[in-house]
C-alpha cells in the first residue's frame, strides 16, 4: 500500500515542545509521575506529541482539498505572489539560497499554513495546563479522527479493510518497553485504545495504575464511610473521572497512618525542648516548655579509628557539617572532642572556616573518604570499606530536627532518641540478596548485601507495619463497599467481582505509597540544607555510597511523612486521570518485547532500555520486595519471582554477560529481535517512532575502523527492516535536575521515525543514491527551517530525510560492488547537508562541523553535555573524541569550547593521531596573537594538506561571528584571515628549505 505521509515525517515545532518537555520536569504536585518513581521517564508533552504527529496527515497529503476552500485558496495565492515578488526584487548578483532556491508554488504555500496551523494546536497541546483541558485534546481528537477517516476513504479497497480501516473505530496503540507509561497515557488520552508491555513487574504495575485501573472506576463515588455521611454524597451528584477514587485512597490512607501511630509511634518520639536546652540558644526560648514534633534525625556513619591510641572509638565518617542555608536561619553542627570522647552541638548561623565548613570529616585526598575527628589520621576507602564488609560500621546521631512555628528547628543529639531507634527491630525485613555486581551499585563494597542493609532497624519496623496494615485495608475496603452498596446505586456491589479489583486498586495506590515512602525512608537518603529535608534515595539511577544520612518521620507531616505522600498520589490521580464519558480502554501485562504479538495492526511508539546506561532491573529489586510483600497477593502472576526477572532483560550489563562485549552482542541481538517483531506487526498506515537516548561512545575495531553507539543502534534497526524517515532531537530534561548537578547527564533523545521497509525494496547505485539526496533534502531541509528549528536541533533533524533516502532500499553499491554502510552513508548526507546548511565548511572532518555547530549556538559559553551529545550523534563523532583532542572542557554536567588562549601550549600536529581542522585555526590564533606570523608558519609547515579547508573554516567562523555579532571572536578570525597569506608563504619557504614535499 502507498503510504500517507504524516506530519512527524515531515516537522515538527521542536522548541515549543523541547520548552514545555523541560518545564514539565520541575512539575510534581498533580503530575502522573508522583504515582511512583521510574527511570528516565518521558515527558508527557513529548508523549503527546509525537504520538499525535504519528497519527495526523501532513498537509501535503490533502492540498488539493485545502484549495478547494476558496478562502483557502485567496490566503495562499496572497502570499505566493508577495514571495514571488520579493525573489524578483533581489539584486541580479545576489545568490539565491540552496534551501530557498526552489521557485514556490501555490500548493507548496496552502500546505505551509497548513501546517503552521498543526503546529498551533501541538503548541497548545504541549502544555502543563493544558494536559486535561476538554477543548484543547477535543481539538487534537478531531484531527486525528479527521486523518484516520481520510486513510479510511483512500484504502477502501485494501485486502484487509475492514480490519484495518474501520473509519468507526480507531486503531489502539501499544508500547512493548512501557516503563514508566507516559507513551501509553498520552495515547490513550488523545482517544487510542492503550497497551502496555514490559518485562519488568514494577513497570506492568505503574502502567496498571496508569491506563487499566483508573478507566474501570470513572465516575464511581467514594465508598469510605467519612465521605458517605457527608452532603458530598447525593443520588444525584456527579463525580468527575477517578476524584471519587482518589477520596478513598486519601481516606484509607490516613486510616494506615492512625493504626500505624497507634502501633509502632512510641519508636518515633516527640521532643520536649527544656531551659537547658536553650541556655545556649537564644532562637530556642520561644520554645521551652513545648513538645515538638519530629521531621528529622541527622545520622553519620562510624568506623573504628585507624590510629592505635584510639582504636577502641568509632569516628565519623561526617560529608558535611551544615544543616540549613537558609538566610536567617543558618544551622551547622560543631564537633567537640574531650580526650578520646565526642559530641555534637548544633550552633546557629555560618560555621567556622576552620571548620571546614562544607566538607565535614572528609579529606581533601582522593585516596581518603574521611580523616579520624580524634586523630587526623586519613581513612582510607581501602580501611572503610573492610571495615564495613567486617560489620564495624556503626551510625551516631548528629542531629535532630523538629517542625517550629513555620520554621526547622535544629536540636544537639539527645542520646533517649538515639536509643529508642537502636532498640527497634522489625518481624520481618527482606532478605534478599543485592546483586554481586550492577549498573550503579556501589554499597556491596562497604559490606551491605542484602536489600535489608539498606535500612535502620526502625525504618524497616515502619515499613513493615504499613505493609500489613495496607493488607488489612484491602479487608476493610471490602466491607466499606459492601455498605456503600446497600445506600450507593453505582457503588460495586457486594460479591461482585469489581468490588475485590476495586478494593485491591485502592490497596495497589496504597503499595506505591509505600515505595516512595522506602525511596525517601531508607539510609542513603542525604539532607539538603537549603531544602532543609531529606532527598530521596533516587535521585539519579544508582545507589551510591553516603557517609550521613536524614531518617525522616513517616508518621510526621512533613516532607517524607505517609501522609504528604498518600497526599500527593491522591492529587495526581484527581487532577491526572480525569478519563473522558467514552473513556478507551488500558490494558498491561508482562512481555519479552522480543516474543510479542501485542502490537498486531496497532500504532507504536517506545522507548527502549538505553544500553548500559541504567540498570533497570536491579534498581526496580529495591521497590519490589516491599511490592511482593504487601501487594503479591493481589497480583500472584507478577509476583511469582523472588526477585525481579533479569536474564531475559534488554540491558548491557557487563556483569551479568561476561564483559563489555558478550554484553553488547546480547544488547543488539535482543533489540534487533524486539524491532523486527515491530517491523512485522505495526499498522502500515502509521510511522513507528522509537526514542533513542544512549550516550555517544566511539569504539575502534580490529580492522581500525572507529564506530559509534548511534550508528550501531541504526544499523540495528535498518535490519530488523525498518526504513528511517526521520530523527527528531528532543530535549527533555530541566537544567537544575539533580543528576545534572555535577554529572554527564543525557538531557536529550532522539525520535526515529520508522516505517517497514517494503518487501520489493530495489537495490541502487552510490551515483543514484547521491542523486536522491540532491532532490531530497533541499526541500526537506527547507520544511524543517520554517519550523522555526535551532540551529543545533536541525543538524540532527536533517539527518532523518538522508536515512529515508538510504534506508529505502534493501542495498546501495559503489562503484567496486561493496555496499554502502551506515557510517559511509552517514558521511554522504553530512556532506550533501554541509553544502546546503555550511558551504564555507568545505570538506572539514566531523569533528569540526561538530564544533561549528556547537559554536554557532554557544560560542565559547557552556552549554549542556546532553546536547552536545545530540549533536555528536548529526555529525557521527562523540563527545570523548572531542575531549580527547582537548578543544572541550567538561563539567559540572555542561560542555564548553576552549578558547585559542586555553589551549595546550605544547601541542604538536606531527605528534597528534588525530589532527582536526578546528584544532588547526584554534591553535593558529593562539601562536599567532602570542608569537606573531612566523611562530604560526611553524604550525601550518607540517599541515599543507589542510590549507584549503582550514581557510574557508576560518571565513565560515568570522561570518558566523559577525552574524551573532561576537565581535571580539570575529576580530581574532579576522586577524588570522588577513594574516593567511603571509603565513603559508612563510611555512612553503619553510617547507621548501627542508626539502619538504606540500601541496
Amino acid at each position: 500500500m502507498k503510504h500517507t505521509k504524516k506530519l512527524i515525517e515531515v516537522a515538527l515545532p521542536l522548541d515549543a515542545i523541547n520548552e514545555a518537555s523541560s518545564r514539565e520536569k520541575s512539575i510534581r504536585n498533580g503530575h502522573p509521575s508522583s504515582l511512583h518513581l521510574w527511570w528516565a521517564r518521558r515527558p508527557l508533552a513529548a508523549a503527546r506529541a509525537v504520538i499525535f504527529a504519528q497519527m495526523v496527515d501532513d498537509p501535503s497529503e490533502y492540498v488539493d482539498v485545502l484549495l478547494s476552500d476558496p478562502k483557502k485558496r485567496r490566503a495562499a495565492a496572497r502570499e505566493l505572489k508577495a514571495r514571488l515578488d520579493r525573489r524578483e526584487a533581489r539584486p541580479a548578483d545576489t545568490q539565491v539560497d540552496a534551501v530557498a532556491s526552489p521557485v514556490p508554488t501555490l500548493e507548496d504555500v496552502a500546505a505551509e499554513h497548513e501546517r503552521d496551523r498543526l503546529f498551533e494546536i501541538i503548541k497548545a497541546l504541549v502544555k502543563w495546563k493544558n494536559t486535561d483541558t476538554k477543548v484543547v485534546i477535543q481539538q487534537a481528537r478531531d484531527e486525528i479522527w479527521q486523518s484516520w477517516r481520510r486513510n479510511c476513504a483512500k484504502h477502501a479497497d485494501h485486502s484487509r479493510a475492514d480490519e484495518l480501516f474501520n473509519r468507526h473505530k480507531l486503531p489502539a496503540f501499544h508500547d512493548p518497553f512501557a516503563g514508566g507509561g507516559a507513551l501509553p497515557l498520552e495515547a490513550q488520552r488523545l482517544g487510542l485504545d492503550a497497551f502496555a508491555s514490559d518485562l519488568n513487574p514494577v513497570a506492568v504495575l505503574i502502567n496498571k495504575a496508569m491506563i487499566e485501573i483508573p478507566q474501570k472506576f470513572v465516575g464511581r463515588p467514594p465508598i469510605n464511610p467519612e465521605s458517605r455521611r457527608s452532603d458530598e454524597i447525593n443520588a444525584d451528584m456527579q463525580w468527575r473521572g477517578v476524584e471519587g477514587m482518589a477520596k478513598d485512597i486519601y481516606f484509607y490512607g490516613k486510616w494506615v497512618q492512625t493504626e500505624a501511630i497507634k502501633r509502632i509511634g512510641s519508636v518515633y518520639p516527640k521532643i520536649t525542648i527544656t531551659a537547658d536546652m536553650a541556655r545556649d540558644r537564644r532562637d530556642l526560648n520561644p520554645y521551652v516548655g513545648r513538645t515538638l514534633s519530629i521531621i528529622a534525625w541527622l545520622w553519620t556513619r562510624t568506623v573504628k579509628s585507624p590510629n592505635p591510641a584510639f582504636s577502641d572509638i568509632h569516628v565519623p565518617l561526617i560529608s558535611n557539617y551544615v544543616l540549613s542555608k537558609r538566610k536567617g536561619k543558618k544551622a551547622y553542627i560543631e564537633p567537640r572532642i574531650n580526650g578520646k570522647q565526642y559530641t555534637f552541638v548544633v550552633r546557629r548561623g555560618d560555621p567556622p572556616t576552620n571548620l571546614g565548613s562544607q566538607h565535614g570529616t572528609r579529606s581533601s585526598g582522593s585516596g581518603s573518604p574521611s580523616l579520624c575527628l580524634l586523630s587526623g589520621t586519613p581513612m582510607s576507602f581501602d580501611y572503610v570499606r573492610s571495615e564495613g564488609k567486617a560489620g564495624r560500621m556503626g551510625v551516631r546521631l548528629l542531629s535532630i530536627v523538629a517542625q517550629g512555628d513555620r520554621e526547622r528547628v535544629y536540636l544537639t543529639p539527645v542520646h533517649e532518641h538515639e536509643l529508642v531507634a537502636n532498640t527497634a527491630g522489625p518481624d520481618w525485613s527482606p532478605d534478599t540478596k543485592l546483586p554481586e555486581k550492577a549498573l550503579g551499585f556501589r554499597i556491596q563494597e562497604y559490606g551491605m548485601n542484602k536489600w535489608k542493609d539498606l535500612f535502620s532497624s526502625r525504618q524497616l519496623v515502619a515499613l513493615t507495619t504499613i505493609s500489613d496494615l495496607i493488607g488489612e485495608a484491602v479487608v476493610k475496603i471490602t466491607r466499606d463497599a459492601s455498605l456503600a452498596h446497600s445506600s450507593t446505586a453505582n457503588a460495586p456491589s457486594n460479591g461482585d467481582s469489581d468490588q475485590l479489583s476495586y478494593a485491591e486498586s485502592i490497596g495497589m495506590y496504597l503499595g506505591f505509597a509505600l515505595s516512595k515512602q522506602a525511596d525517601l525512608g531508607n539510609q542513603f537518603c542525604r539532607w539538603e540544607p537549603n531544602a532543609q529535608c531529606p532527598r530521596q534515595l533516587f535521585g539519579r539511577q544508582a545507589i551510591p555510597m553516603v557517609w550521613d544520612y536524614a531518617e525522616g518521620n513517616p508518621l510526621g507531616d512533613s516532607s517524607g511523612s505517609w501522609m504528604v505522600i498518600i497526599d500527593g498520589i491522591a492529587r495526581a490521580l484527581a487532577n491526572s486521570f480525569q478519563v473522558a464519558e467514552t473513556a478507551c480502554i488500558g490494558n498491561s501485562i508482562q512481555q519479552d518485547a522480543g516474543n510479542q504479538h501485542l502490537s498486531k495492526d496497532k500504532v507504536v511508539s517506545t522507548d527502549p532500555p538505553y544500553y548500559d546506561n541504567i540498570g533497570y532491573s536491579d534498581l526496580s529489586d529495591f521497590f519490589y520486595v516491599w511490592m511482593r510483600h504487601s501487594l503479591g497477593s493481589y497480583f500472584p502472576d507478577l509476583f511469582a519471582t523472588i526477585l525481579v526477572p533479569k536474564a531475559e532483560e534488554l540491558v548491557a550489563n557487563p556483569y551479568r554477560h561476561g564483559g563489555s562485549e558478550n554484553a553488547e552482542s546480547f544488547f543488539l541481538d535482543g533489540m534487533g529481535k524486539a524491532m523486527k517483531c515491530l517491523s512485522e506487526q505495526v499498522h502500515p498506515a502509521f510511522p513507528v517512532s522509537i526514542y533513542y537516548a544512549f550516550k555517544q561512545a566511539e569504539k575502534k575495531a580490529d580492522s581500525g575502523v572507529s564506530s559509534t553507539g548511534w550508528e550501531t543502534f541504526l544499523g540495528a534497526v535498518i535490519r530488523a527492516g525498518f526504513t528511517i524517515v526521520g530523527t527528531l532531537p528532543l530535549r527533555t530534561e530541566n537544567a537544575s535536575r539533580m543528576v545534572g548537578q555535577g554529572t554527564n547527564a543525557l538531557a536529550s533523545s532522539i525520535v526515529l521515525v520508522c516505517r517497514p521497509r517494503s518487501v520489493d525494496a530495489s537495490i541502487i547505485t552510490l551515483r543514484e543514491f547521491i542523486a536522491r539526496l540532491n532532490a531530497e533534502i533541499p526541500l526537506a531541509i527547507r520544511h524543517l527551517r520554517r519550523s522555526s528549528i535551532a540551529p543545533v536541533d536541525l543538524a540532527q533533524a536533517s539527518i532523518g530525510p538522508g536515512m529515508a533516502v538510504y534506508t529505502r532500499y534493501s542495498r546501495i553499491l559503489d562503484s567496486s560492488g561493496r555496499v554502502v554502510s551506515v557510517r559511509d552513508a552517514l558521511s554522504l548526507i553530512n556532506q550533501k547537508l554541509d553544502e546546503i546548511l555550511a558551504e564555507q565548511e568545505g570538506d572539514c572532518d566531523s569533528e569540526s562541523r561538530w564544533a561549528v555547530a556547537w559554536f554557532e549556538q554557544f560560542g565559547f559559553s557552556e552549554g549542556d553535555y546532553g546536547i552536545a551529545e545530540i549533536l555528536s550523534k548529526a555529525k557521527n563523532t562523540s563527545v570523548a573524541s572531542l575531549l580527547d583532542a582537548k578543544i572541550l572542557r567538561s563539567e559540572a554536567g555542561n560542555i564548553r569550547l576552549l578558547r585559542p588562549n586555553e589551549l595546550p601550549s605544547d601541542w604538536d600536529p606531527e605528534k597528534s593521531s588525530r589532527v582536526m581542522d578546528w584544532q588547526v585555526v584554534h591553535h593558529l590564533i593562539r601562536v599567532l596573537e602570542a608569537d606573531g606570523e612566523e611562530a604560526a608558519s611553524g604550525v601550518v609547515r607540517p599541515l599543507m594538506h589542510k590549507v584549503g579547508t582550514v581557510h574557508e573554516l576560518c571565513y565560515r567562523l568570522y561570518t558566523l561571528c559577525e552574524r551573532k555579532k561576537r565581535f571580539a571572536e570575529a576580530t581574532s578570525y579576522n586577524t588570522l584571515v588577513k594574516s593567511w597569506p603571509e603565513i603559508v608563504l612563510r611555512a612553503r619557504s619553510q617547507a621548501s628549505q627542508q626539502g619538504e614535499m606540500f601541496s
